[in-house]
């Protein structure tokens, strides 16, 4: 297109007069600021670049990173990494050259948004979220992105969500809030992890994490300072108890104490809460993440001590009859994956009493035909939502809907390789989740989230609403 078939189209000959006369009659001091900044509203704003590159996640791993360009200027995205099963979830591609970065390269996914989904999205407008997103999936052709790859797409998709909100000149989590249809903008309650076990750290427990949940906060920035308290508390009480080694941290911050039993670590939670004198304001959310230690029908609480694996077998009724008496002798109110991936029964049976909250992550994969098979089935009754897992923007938003509509809650995560983005932080206030899974109140890729939870709140004033009791149903 030449230049003046571009004025042509745009009319911005016309508006570029329009801008003239607007500045005339304002009397301004600085008539090319003005007419700059008139014209920038005046004509619509479409992607004109995409560039990606490949950086580090917080394990050292590489992730994809994308700039999105609109007249409006820069928007950048990455995408956040997990230990992918490959199953259910959007595929991340890699390089799979284990002479470089041990196989874990990212440049074919890079590759693929610098030299096709550039040239596919380039020209749309930025505030059309499901278009940009569908485009995509076209181009990709399979059912888990698996040709441009979900890390790819993902980046891309979150880029352009920040230039639509920009377009918009509206905070991203509003922008969200109006993709989604939703008008109430709610601060979650975060779900802070305080002990690490299982595959995020190198200790002998079993289950992936201890949180807590400050649903006693009136505000989020008060539930903030809770989680901080704790957390030093804790990081006292362990040292007390077992020295500074102690002290090692997971993947996502919590501490990583070498102990092995449940209770274990549950006793050291209730502690350091006992010390903070939040007692009646803080909850407490288990991340068992039981896949991990099935084999076959059974479960191995100490499949991490090799002196001791396999002499602690549970059976599906067992772990049933353990959480029980766990829920009945502490504050705990969130189970996350109790059972295996495909132990419907087991965990349809369990959600069924009504105990406590049943979180699917590893059965859900946030995948809309396994959540549809587990609503359809009562298996259980809050939806972990991980990003990366589904790939796009749009396709978040609607199996959140889903969700909602089957009065669920609904928690939105973080995943063990992340980075500064805080995108998770906006799409929980803009689709008033009331849950977020952000990791230890330590850590810059884990507060970059929380931290903007607070500027959020602080933005919204008197508009401020913090979930708090009603953090299930927001």
């Amino acid at each position: 297109m030449s230049v003046q078939e571009y004025l042509d189209k745009h009319m911005l000959s016309r508006k570029i007069e329009d801008a003239v006369n607007a500045a005339v009659r304002a009397k301004t001091p600085d008539p090319v600021l003005f007419i700059s900044n008139h014209m920038r509203k005046a004509v619509p704003s479409v992607i004109t670049k995409v560039r990606a590159r490949q950086i580090l996640d917080s394990r050292g791993i590489p992730t994809v990173e994308v700039d999105l360009y609109t007249n409006k200027g820069m928007f950048r995205a990455s995408a956040p990494s997990g230990a992918p099963s490959g199953l259910y979830e959007a595929i991340e591609l890699r390089d799979g050259d284990r002479g470089t970065y041990l196989g874990n390269g990212v440049s074919r996914a890079v590759r693929n948004i610098n030299e096709k989904i550039s040239e596919a999205i380039v020209g749309m407008d930025p505030t059309l979220q499901n278009q940009i997103d569908q485009a995509m999936i076209d181009l990709d052709k399979t059912e888990k992105k698996g040709e441009l790859g979900g890390n790819a797409i993902l980046a891309v998709s979150i880029a352009a969500c920040k230039a639509g909100a920009a377009e918009k000149e509206v905070p991203l989590y509003k922008h969200i809030a109006d993709l989604s249809g939703r008008g109430n903008h709610v601060l979650p309650v975060p779900a802070f992890t305080l002990i690490s076990g299982g595959k995020h750290a190198g200790n002998n427990l079993a289950i992936r994490d201890i949180m807590i949940l400050p649903i006693g906060a009136r505000r989020f920035e008060e539930a903030m300072q809770m989680g901080s308290e704790t957390y030093h508390h804790l990081k006292a009480v362990i040292t007390e108890k077992y020295g500074a080694h102690g002290c090692n941290v997971g993947e996502d911050g919590g501490f990583a104490p070498n102990i092995s039993s449940f209770r274990e670590g549950l006793d050291l939670v209730k502690e350091a809460v006992g010390r903070t004198g939040y007692n009646d304001k803080i909850k407490i959310a288990i991340d068992v993440a039981a896949t991990d230690f099935c084999i076959g029908t059974k479960y191995d609480l100490d499949y991490k001590s090799p002196n001791r694996s396999g002499q602690n077998f549970k059976s599906g009724e067992d772990m049933v009859e353990m959480y029980k008496e766990l829920c009945r002798d502490y504050p705990i109110v969130s189970i996350e994956d109790p059972f295996d991936m495909e132990d419907w029964e087991q965990v349809k049976h369990f959600s069924g009493l009504g105990i406590c909250q049943v979180v699917g992550d590893g059965l859900l994969m946030s995948n809309s035909k396994r959540i549809e098979r587990a609503i359809h089935e009562h298996a259980c009754n809050a939806l972990l939502l991980k990003v990366n897992q589904i790939g796009t923007v749009t396709e978040a938003i609607e199996v959140v809907k889903m969700a909602k509509d089957a009065q669920w809650g609904v928690v939105i995560s973080q995943r063990s390789g992340e980075t500064d983005d805080s995108f998770i932080a906006d799409l929980s206030v803009g689709l008033a989740t009331g849950q977020i899974k952000a990791g230890a109140p330590c850590r810059g890729e884990r507060l970059a989230k929380y931290n903007q939870l607070i500027r959020i709140e602080e933005e919204l004033g008197d508009q401020a609403s913090y979930v708090g009791d009603d953090w299930r149903q927001s």
